[in-house]
């Protein structure tokens, strides 16, 4: 049962702009991982509308292990804050601390995934239209895609000049989202202390 045009529309409003900046926090975050080139257009623009808060947070926390854990940090606040406010907006009723956590670890592996499985889809349709072409979004999406891919096609190789590694990938990050990511986000729900 939804609630009230009102509510409605700012559950909306909330979702839309946290899922937008955790976007560019998480896509920061992957970049740094797979070791992106800093100068890319694409990444200078994350940089710019990341640094703010994670300038703040990096006097306190510095990276670890080649982790950057402020973005990590930012990324899980902004995705409890989220909750918290869908929450009272919606139910009326802020989920349970552990359950709070939990919710919000679930969703942003979510996020991850959809991340590499919309990367590898816009990967398959470049390389259909335009194959061979280069610029700095083909640069981020096979430096993004690469360490899902390759050692997917290392397992299977093309076949008859047909490369089904983005096809494995792609089950292989749905099959995550069932067996990993609903268990756990099940798991929230139950530890939230009500279910939606």
């Amino acid at each position: 049962m939804t609630g009230s045009p009102l509510s409605d529309a700012g559950i909306f409003l909330v979702n839309t702009v946290f899922g937008l900046y955790i976007l560019l926090v998480a896509l920061r975050f992957l970049l740094q991982c797979v070791r992106a080139d800093f100068y890319n257009p694409i990444s200078q623009f994350l940089i710019t509308f990341t640094n703010p808060p994670l300038r703040i947070l990096r006097r306190f926390i510095p990276g670890f292990a080649g982790i950057d854990w402020p973005s990590l940090l930012l990324m899980l606040a902004l995705q409890s804050l989220e909750l918290v406010i869908t929450g009272l907006l919606g139910p009326g009723q802020i989920p349970a601390l552990p359950g709070l956590l939990v919710l919000s670890i679930a969703a942003l592996l979510k996020l991850f995934i959809y991340i590499f499985f919309f990367a590898i889809f816009i990967r398959i349709i470049i390389s259909w239209v335009n194959p061979g072409a280069y610029n700095p979004m083909t640069v981020i999406l096979h430096r993004l895609t690469d360490p899902l891919l390759l050692p997917a096609r290392r397992l299977i190789p093309p076949i008859s000049g047909l490369d089904l590694s983005p096809m494995v990938v792609i089950i292989a990050l749905q099959l995550m989202i069932i067996l990993f990511i609903k268990p756990l986000t099940y798991l929230g729900y139950s530890l939230s202390g009500y279910l939606f």
